[in-house]
């Protein structure tokens, strides 16, 4: 155990040296910094996006007071589960599933006091494995669909909480399914500015510290990218091109790769994964040399040697000597004497030999020592060549794909306006749909009461009329529904016979007038004769006409002008009612001022479609100028056959109704 005491310590100095650049928002990275902490790990938090919130919250408020109307709530990252839940008063429904799309969303989630089993979570790791789970709106999307099936959605309302733009691909998924998607923001995000201590970690940092960088959304990656160009030297700018970058999704890695970035790790979602990455990219350290003896054989033959050589001289450790050479007689050695010059001669002609071969080889190795360097300096400088051409078209292909990218987020960001706008579109039909319904609901209302009132078919058949022409336009199956039941409504006022209630009231108006000058039983006239004396020459010529004798003629005509004569002085009536010969002059006048009243109130009981004031006025009218008024006078039998013709015109005629438009107008509006 001591010998592994070394490494450790030192393993741990390194990565104390290696810094973790945090860019996610403020106060959201305090687990990863103390798991970071406990591996050793400096961190340096440096926030590319701040989280704010929303400027008009009301939308948010009224989507979270309105839960019961959801089938399901989709929150789209942790911060909107945190804004969410900080203008929401109340407990969670038990029975409303919620969709998040990462394990940090469960875990802000359980902060709230939402989690399985009490609640329904559904995420993307739900019922699979987790290693293997993509925490994306497309994982997010399978999830739901094999939790709660597509065709459980069909018909339903869906919320997705999110924030201030973003991805439009799982509503268009979900409303594909048939669901109706509502999305509400919950918090936007902007791009901070860093404080100048941390710009000053920063520089240091990309001076050569080992460091990496955590990128954990693409707008990070733009935001980190655009401040550079900003707060960084070219030199700077291309050490953090070349800086570690790890990001939890391959979305993030293309975003940052199209901006230039070549050294980029996918970690994966969630804390634990981002840290394995991050210890993965921790450069590694040179390890001490362990004592133990068995890990290290060369060592262990060296401390034996060193042993054996400073331990004392003992003759089994001695180095054996060379036998003694046998002896050798005088004669012999002389013979060896005599060949030694000859011998001596050839090692002199192969010395000179291998000197003169040496000399040439080495002649010849200068030669191409001095050509392959020549050929070394023409590679070197069209190296040289290559490589500034070579960082001419790289620094021309990462301006491009700044470029590229830079087109691709604002290509994001029009895709997101108009799927906005597709989206508000969208919406604006469905309330023109409802605006229509709601003004054909006020006219067909308005014409069931002027038929009522008045009873004037021909204008509640013009109303009807007119709300169709205003529902054509519209393809909507509730707008079908209402057309067929006004069809209805117009074929019955088409089928209903038309009472002319305006020629009726105009009568009752003639016979007002002439009240005034009506003569009432004891106020008749008693027309007088005037003599006439019949002549002489009359008398022939009618005597002539009849054949009868002159005298005969006279006396008649004188007869007749005395019996007419008398007749004017008398005349006898008949008079059914004798009180009406007591009226007096001024009691007429309040006589005709009644008679004036009955007909004036028949006539608002006619237009109000009162059938039995009507009826009752009439009758009483006609009894007062039966009794009080002079019916030999032409003026009484004018008033009176008006009086008739109206009774006999205003019997009750069943006029039809328009329920059956108001009744599928109230329907649409109570399922809405």
């Amino acid at each position: 155990m001591a010998a592994d005491i070394p490494g450790n310590a030192a393993f741990s100095a390194g990565k104390a040296a290696f810094t973790v650049v945090i860019t996610r928002p403020a106060g959201q990275s305090s687990e990863l910094i103390r798991q970071l902490d406990a591996a050793g790990v400096a961190t340096l938090d440096f926030p590319l996006i701040d989280i704010a919130p929303v400027a008009d919250e009301a939308p948010l408020r009224a989507a979270l007071a309105a839960l019961e109307r959801y089938a399901l709530v989709v929150f789209v990252s942790p911060n909107a589960i945190d804004q969410a839940f900080a203008r929401r008063d109340g407990i969670w429904p038990h029975a409303l599933p919620i969709g998040v799309v990462g394990p940090g969303s469960v875990q802000a989630l359980a902060r709230h006091g939402v989690a399985a089993p009490a609640h329904r979570v559904i995420s993307p790791a739900s019922g699979a494995d987790d290693e293997a789970a993509s925490f994306d709106s497309e994982g997010l999307f399978a999830a739901i669909d094999a939790s709660l099936g597509e065709a459980n959605l069909e018909g339903k309302r869906v919320l997705i909480v999110r924030g201030d733009g973003g991805r439009e691909w799982l509503a268009d998924r979900l409303r594909e399914a048939g669901a109706e998607v509502e999305t509400v923001a919950a918090y936007r995000r902007i791009v901070p500015e860093p404080s100048i201590g941390g710009w000053a970690r920063v520089h240091a940092l990309l001076a050569g510290a080992p460091h990496a960088w955590l990128l954990t959304s693409s707008e990070g990656v733009r935001n980190l990218h655009e401040l550079a160009q900003e707060h960084l030297t070219a030199d700077e700018i291309a050490q953090l091109k070349h800086a570690q970058l790890v990001a939890p999704h391959p979305r993030i890695a293309q975003t940052a790769r199209a901006l230039g970035f070549d050294r980029i790790t996918v970690s994966g979602a969630g804390d634990e994964r981002i840290v394995r990455a991050l210890l993965a990219a921790v450069p590694p350290v040179v390890q001490p040399v362990p004592s133990n003896p068995a890990s290290s054989p060369a060592k262990s033959r060296m401390t034996e040697t060193n042993a054996s050589t400073n331990a004392s001289p003992q003759p089994a450790a001695t180095t054996a000597l060379p036998p003694n050479p046998p002896f050798t007689p005088y004669e012999a050695q002389k013979r060896h004497s005599a060949s030694g010059p000859l011998l001596w001669f050839v090692v002199v002609i192969i010395a000179c030999a291998a000197g003169v071969g040496g000399f040439a080889l080495n002649r010849k190795v200068e030669r191409s020592e001095q050509q392959l360097a020549q050929r070394q300096q023409a590679n070197d400088t069209q190296t040289n060549e290559l490589r500034i051409k070579t960082e001419q078209a790289l620094a021309t292909v990462h301006q491009s794909d700044a470029q590229v990218a830079q087109l691709e987020g604002k290509l994001a960001d029009a895709q997101a306006a108009q799927q906005a706008l597709q989206q508000q579109y969208t919406d604006l039909a469905r309330n023109r749909d409802d605006w229509t319904l709601a003004e054909v609901g006020q006219m067909l209302s308005a014409a069931s009461q002027q038929l009522q009132l008045t009873g004037n078919t021909q204008l509640a058949l013009f109303a009807l009329q007119s709300a169709d022409t205003r529902l054509a336009a519209s393809d909507s199956p509730q707008a079908v529904a209402v057309r067929k039941a006004i069809a209805l409504d117009i074929d019955k006022l088409k089928a209903a016979p038309s009472t002319d209630l305006t020629g009726m009231a105009i009568k009752l108006d003639n016979a007002i007038d002439h009240v005034d000058s009506l003569p009432l039983s004891g106020e008749a006239p008693i027309p007088h004769a005037t003599p006439q004396a019949a002549t002489w020459a009359d008398t022939a010529k009618v005597a002539a006409a009849t054949g009868k004798p002159r005298w005969e003629v006279w006396l008649h005509e004188v007869t007749a002008g005395v019996g007419e004569q008398l007749t004017s002085l008398v005349q006898v009536r008949r008079i059914d009612n004798a009180d009406a010969m007591l009226v007096t002059p001024d009691q007429g006048y309040f006589v005709r001022q009644n008679l004036k009243l009955r007909l004036l109130s028949a006539r608002l009981a006619l237009l109000s479609r009162n059938q039995t004031t009507l009826k009752s006025d009439l009758t009483a009218a006609q009894s007062a100028l039966a009794r009080y008024f002079d019916d030999s006078s032409k003026q009484t039998q004018t008033v009176i056959d008006l009086v008739k013709q109206v009774d006999a015109g205003s019997a009750a005629v069943a006029l039809p109704n328009l329920d059956t438009s108001l009744q599928a107008v109230n329907q649409y509006r109570s399922r809405g």
